[in-house]
């Protein structure tokens, strides 16, 4: 039988050599100026910011915590930098229709240049207005205005008194109006007088007073024609004043904007519109009383305000937008409403802009996560994309959820890159449900979540870290506990061959690890500060696996360490909670019995197995029935079942330790219970990687440690997770002193022979396997079950 060595303490944990360090702390390292192994995807970022065609937009794949969006905005930042300001976008009322304002746009700062110019625009006619009404020389040419009209009134009017008089007839002014009356010698003629006149005369009189009085009703019905008339003049009189007032300082303003026809025309609507309403510059401010409380109405002049959207020349370059909180009105804009005497009203200036108005011109950053759950705000997006214009709705107004009257705002022309950033399954999902995703997000920026461990990476690693540490105001850590975070790196990506570029795990490290440090008294960060981090760490979390190793202890939970029993094997598997991964042992037993050749997994009868641990019981069944009975019935039923387990199992990594407790039932030799296996099985035999290697290890180890390192206890691992093992520095130091082993087996042979003592043994010439090796014992089992197959069938036959 060949001796299977355990593995060299060296082959458990890679550490890196602070040695090859050339500084003392990091305070003496130059900041990172380049990402770290991230080539490709920056390459696509690169691509996605340059190219500029409908559709390329971009989506940053990767973890949470990698530091993609810092990457990402640092680089388009010094991007955006070195590009174009982008136009001021604003609304202007429409004086045609108020409920479909304009939009206009203006070279960059000239949008707020032009609000404020508007704002003294209307402040200077609000004081200056009311002046010339009140002056000196309005009051005339308003009282020559009036005075030729009564002049006119009072001439038509005396001429009709001296046409009566002609006829004896009088006529009066009374509060009602006018009266003609008979008279006599200038005197109106008493009634009874008048009774005792002849009929004759008072026909004459009473045809004269007909005639008078119809000439007397056609000048009264000329006197609202001609009061609209001097209503008109005067009216005309005030636009002139008005109009000279406005068109002084408006042709001033036509000066500043000459070259910009769009303004040039608003300002034409601007005068023509203050001109039709010169009143409201001259009505004081007023007051009206609502329930006993008095209320003072000013004149707003909304109509002339500019509603300026963006603002883009405070910074310059191009804009970057990150939207924490992209609701559809967050992203599209909104129209605001205000309450005024219980009635909900809006204008054109509570038109507010969306993050796709701020980044018009430039980049607009997006969580995926956060658009997804916001009501419509994917739809919006995409909306807006497509259609290259921002559409301001409110949902209620689309969905017709409400009937207060609102905008219709006219759309503001879009030009934005759009940057989403999610994990790798809200792209994978999208790119296969929505149809429309893959024609506005066509390039995909992939981050990497490990690099390559080499010298070179090892020093880029100790820049990052020089850099985080004076951008967050830390201590300098020195070469051994950069060469410590490096190790730290490793083991988070359970690769000894690899380095984590999960930015925020080693940015927490160095923060605790420099709280440490500050606690001690320490002027630089050492190995034995990151070491308390990581320890606290963990320390924060072991609660639950403090408890379940305290039932194996107690032997509440059953797990052997020692001696030797025939079909159990020592399992392992892994929880983790809340991001803390641990090894639970669980004891594995099997059983035989003649049977059709079915392996009964308990847990997936108990409706407990998951669909990858169902597989793995199914390839080891098929492992069993082709090796060992290829020419006859495999005549033998077995269950597996993993004891004191009450919650669902899944994964593939028991099917080594499953096989071997089957192996060894049907061989009838004990495994050694110092011994835990771990591992994956094929069809082959061969036994195949599986993840949280280190932590496997580390639980079975500390079981053993609590009762007493012997010697003889171990762990068997699959070879190929051998370059995976970044084991603790107490497992580490066990096995050098011989204390505890790790077995790295290749096939289920190597596995079976450490477990059991005896050789497995390889089949010979003769199609045989040797006697008394393992192969040997199950083969010869196997065979028997089948001699007893065949006599229950003949006896059965007859």
């Amino acid at each position: 039988m060949t001796i299977h060595t355990p593995l060299q303490s060296q082959q458990l944990h890679r550490a890196c050599d602070p040695d090859q360090f050339t500084f003392q702390t990091t305070a003496e390292v130059p900041d990172l100026t380049d990402t770290i192994g991230q080539a490709r995807a920056m390459d696509a970022v690169r691509f996605g910011s340059d190219i500029r065609r409908e559709g390329y937009n971009l989506f940053v794949l990767g973890s949470p915590g990698m530091g993609r969006r810092s990457l990402v905005q640092q680089f388009l930042e010094t991007k955006a930098s070195q590009e174009a300001e982008p136009a001021d976008w604003c609304y202007l009322n429409n004086f045609a229709q108020p409920h479909k304002p304009k939009v206009l746009k203006l070279p960059c700062g000239k949008g707020e240049e032009l609000r404020l110019h508007m704002e003294r625009l209307v402040d200077y006619l609000r004081s200056a207005i009311p002046v010339q009404f009140e002056s000196e020389e309005y009051r005339t040419r308003v009282s020559a205005i009036q005075q030729e009209y009564n002049e006119l009134q009072e001439r038509e009017i005396a001429g009709l008194g001296e046409e009566a008089e002609k006829k004896e007839i009088i006529l009066l002014r009374t509060p009602e109006g006018f009266a003609l009356a008979p008279s006599h010698n200038r005197e109106v003629i008493p009634p009874e007088e008048y009774d005792k006149l002849p009929q004759e005369k008072k026909d004459r009189i009473e045809a004269d007073i007909n005639e008078l009085q119809t000439h007397l009703e056609k000048i009264l019905s000329h006197l609202p024609q001609r009061r609209r008339e001097r209503s008109e003049r005067i009216k005309q009189l005030n636009h002139e004043i008005m109009l000279s007032s406005v068109a002084h300082m408006v042709d001033e303003l036509r000066a500043i904007y000459a070259g910009l026809p769009d303004v040039l025309a608003y300002f034409d609507a601007v005068q023509q519109d203050m001109v039709m309403h010169v009143d409201d510059f001259r009505k004081p401010d007023e007051s009206i009383n609502i329930s006993g409380m008095s209320i003072v109405t000013h004149q707003t002049f909304n109509n002339y305000q500019v509603n300026v959207l963006t603002v883009n020349h405070k910074k310059p370059g191009a804009p970057i937008v990150c939207e924490d909180n992209p609701t559809y009105s967050n992203l599209v804009g909104r129209v605001e409403h205000i309450s005024q005497f219980g009635a909900l009203v809006t204008n054109f200036t509570l038109i507010k802009p969306g993050a796709l108005h701020r980044a018009n011109g430039g980049y607009l950053l997006l969580d995926i996560r956060k658009v997804l759950m916001q009501p419509f705000a994917w739809e919006g997006l995409k909306r807006a994309l497509q259609a290259r214009k921002i559409h301001i709705e409110s949902l209620g107004q689309v969905y017709s959820l409400v009937s207060t009257v609102s905008l219709e705002p006219e759309p503001v022309p879009l030009d934005v890159k759009v940057v989403l950033f999610g994990e790798r399954i809200f792209y994978y999902l999208l790119q296969e449900y929505d149809p429309e995703f893959k024609e506005l997000f066509k390039v995909a920026a992939d981050f990497e979540e490990t690099i390559e461990r080499t010298p070179e990476n090892h020093f880029l690693y100790a820049q990052l870290i020089a850099m985080l540490t004076r951008k967050e105001g830390l201590l300098p850590y020195d070469r051994h506990a950069v060469a410590r975070v490096i190790d730290y790196s490793a083991r988070l990506v359970e690769d000894s061959e690899k380095l984590s570029m999960h930015m925020r795990s080693i940015a927490d490290l160095l923060h605790e690890a420099d709280y440490w440090a500050r606690a001690n008294n320490s002027d630089a960060v050492r190995a034995s500060d990151v070491q308390q981090a990581i320890d606290a760490q963990i320390r924060r979390q072991d609660r639950i696996r403090d408890h379940l190793y305290e039932a194996i202890q107690r032997d509440i939970l059953m797990i052997g360490t020692q001696g030797a029993v025939t079909g159990q094997v020592n399992g392992l598997s892994v929880i983790e909670l809340g991001g803390f991964a641990f090894a639970q042992p669980t004891r594995i037993t099997a059983t035989t019995r003649f049977g059709k050749g079915d392996v009964i997994n308990v847990e997936r009868e108990a409706k407990l197995s998951g669909a990858i641990h169902s597989k793995g019981v199914f390839i080891l069944s098929s492992f069993l029935a082709a090796r060992y009975a290829k020419d006859q019935p495999l005549a033998l039923s077995a269950s597996l079942a993993f004891e004191q387990s009450y919650g669902m199992i899944d994964g593939d990594s028991a099917s080594l330790a499953e096989l071997c407790a089957l192996l060894s039932n049907l061989a009838d030799a004990p495994v050694n219970q110092s011994l835990a296996v771990t591992g994956s099985i094929n069809q082959l035999g061969q036994v195949q990687a599986i993840g949280a290697v280190n932590e496997k290890i580390e639980g079975f180890f500390d079981i053993c440690n609590a009762r007493g390192l012997t010697g003889n206890q171990g762990v068997l691992i699959p070879v190929t997770n051998v370059q995976h093992l970044m084991l603790r520095r107490d497992v580490v130091e066990a096995a050098a002193a011989g204390k505890f082993h790790i077995y790295a087996v290749a096939d289920i042979d190597q596995a079976i022979a450490l477990l059991t003592g005896l050789a497995a043994g390889e089949i010979g010439a003769n199609g045989e396997y040797p006697h008394g090796s393992i192969n040997g014992l199950v083969a010869a089992r196997v065979a028997e079950l089948g001699k007893i197959s065949q006599s229950y069938l003949g006896n059965k036959s007859h």
